[in-house]
């Protein structure tokens, strides 16, 4: 029996947005031989490592957006890793590419983030220990790695922005605490979609919360125009609330 889909393939909204200006303060190294942005915490903690995993959106963990949302969560006290599962081929290397095959591109990136997430995350558990409180938040693309996991008893919390690809099945199974980051105006996710995966948390009783922001749209909280106020309010008050819900569950 095939479960109805949510949250849509990426769609033209997930390829385009405005690029953010800063300054990364992050590294990158290598995790199960794959390349992966590193954002750590300024002050060291007693106690377990509270890591968060990122996964991104199409643009990857090393597109200077994505490296300053990761910095932002490092700054909450969190160790931030970025996989880059595009394996040094995001979009916009694409992007200006006369007769590029965009769905040969993604039909290549989700097979491939497919068989390596898992394996990439195990390499994570076994480098940061049994102890650690793993969380996992997703982007547009990333969202369906974030609750993926989210399905198992790795993680303490889950989170996401603006999904791609999701099904009800993903929230049938969902065993993670689930806070999810919506745009008022979203072809990808949109309000039916948003009400039916609420419908079904509500009915397993599972935890989770919602933020639905008025005035964006799809991608506000990693590829929206910060000169709107408006997008830029929304994009920083979903990377607070995100990085609050994660602090809730890692105690």
């Amino acid at each position: 029996m095939t479960s109805a889909t949510l949250a849509s393939v990426p769609s033209e909204c997930c390829f385009t947005g405005f690029k953010h200006t800063g300054t990364p303060s992050g590294t990158t190294t290598t995790i199960a031989g794959v390349n992966t942005y590193v954002s750590e915490p300024k002050e060291s903690h007693s106690g377990s490592a509270k890591v968060v995993v990122f996964f991104s959106d199409v643009y990857g963990p090393l597109y200077l957006n994505n490296q300053l949302v990761q910095d932002y969560f490092a700054t909450c006290g969190f160790t931030v890793l970025g996989l880059d599962y595009f394996f040094g081929d995001p979009i916009q290397n694409h992007l200006n590419e006369e007769g590029w095959d965009r769905p040969a591109w993604m039909t290549k990136s989700r097979k491939a983030a497919g068989e390596f997430v898992p394996k990439w995350f195990e390499a994570v558990k076994e480098k940061y220990g049994p102890n650690a409180k793993y969380s996992a938040v997703g982007y547009c693309f990333g969202a369906l790695y974030a609750v993926d996991l989210a399905t198992t008893d790795s993680l303490v919390a889950a989170a996401f922005a603006h999904p791609a690809s999701l099904e009800e099945s993903h929230f049938e199974k969902i065993k993670a605490p689930l806070l999810m980051s919506c745009a008022e105006t979203d072809n990808t996710f949109p309000v039916e979609s948003r009400r039916r995966a609420e419908d079904i948390l509500a009915q397993r009783k599972a935890s989770y919360h919602i933020q639905v922001f008025s005035g964006v749209s799809h991608g506000f909280a990693s590829r929206g125009d910060l000169e709107n106020p408006t997008v830029c309010w929304a994009k920083e008050e979903s990377a607070r609330g995100v990085a609050s819900w994660f602090k809730r569950f890692s105690v």
